[in-house]
């Protein structure tokens, strides 16, 4: 607990993000190269200005039927953590055998190459899975519309203005939650935010559990896609973004890993 306390805000960011920035293609060269190491298959769904946007998949060992996990990263091209977490858990390779992994490491690589939240002409990509008007979501959605279901989601994010790690969990079922173990195992590598109120919402311990009507909302972003469409269960992970990146990056991979734990 001592060496959480230690762990400081910046103070870099005001109206924004100001922190550290990644060249978005070597990190994208070391996630293939990282992922061709351990037997990951990749698909290019799409690709715009030289740059292209691929997924990955693990697939599983013969057996029952896999525990289908779908994570993405990178959607703002001001969150540099995602990416990042993306390659260390594929170097890291702790997944369990009977997990089939869907992994996109980027969704915005051309907002990345501009330092910028949104994609090339300013359109936030995670509200335009609605009615989207991106070439990205569009190819994105049409990309997830030839995938199986999954049991789980995982978006990556970061959030600015945080003093602290926090996650959105969509559990409309009631399914066991793995929101509480998530904040256990983020908690002795990144502080996590206690506000009693996060963007809004009532938060309890870093976590939100929003009551969404995804009919009365316009603007969906990709987690509300997802639990409308692809999965009855998922989380979206904020990391907070005004502490150094590599305990952002610490976070996010420890978010992931607790479900396996």
């Amino acid at each position: 607990m001592r060496e959480i306390l230690r762990v400081q805000k910046l103070g870099k960011n005001s109206d924004g993000y100001y922190g550290e920035t990644i060249d978005i293609r070597d990190v994208l060269r070391e996630i293939k190269i990282a992922a061709s190491a351990h037997g990951w298959t990749s698909e290019i769904f799409h690709t715009q200005r030289g740059f292209d946007w691929f997924a990955l998949h693990r697939d599983r060992r013969p057996g029952p039927r896999p525990w289908r996990i779908y994570i993405s990263a990178g959607i703002h091209g001001d969150e540099p953590a995602g990416p990042l977490a993306a390659l260390r858990l594929i170097r890291e390779n702790r997944w369990p055998e009977n997990v089939e992994i869907f992994l996109l490491p980027c969704l915005n690589p051309l907002g990345f190459s501009l330092n910028q939240r949104g994609n090339a002409d300013g359109i936030d990509l995670n509200r335009d899975y609605r009615n989207p008007q991106s070439a990205e979501t569009r190819t994105h959605i049409a990309w997830l519309e030839r995938q199986p279901q999954f049991d789980l989601y995982f978006c990556l994010h970061e959030d600015w203005e945080s003093h602290g790690f926090y996650l959105y969990e969509q559990n409309p079922d009631l399914q066991p939650s793995f929101a509480e173990k998530i904040i256990a195992a983020v908690a002795p590598v990144c502080p996590v935010d206690m506000s009693e109120n996060i963007e809004g919402r009532p938060a309890q311990g870093g976590i939100i559990r929003p009551n969404l009507s995804a009919p009365a909302r316009l603007d969906w972003p990709e987690a509300l896609y997802h639990i409308t469409h692809k999965s009855r269960q998922g989380y979206t992970l904020e990391a907070p973004s005004d502490f150094p990146l590599p305990t952002r990056v610490d976070a996010l991979v420890a978010a992931v890993n607790a479900v396996f734990a």
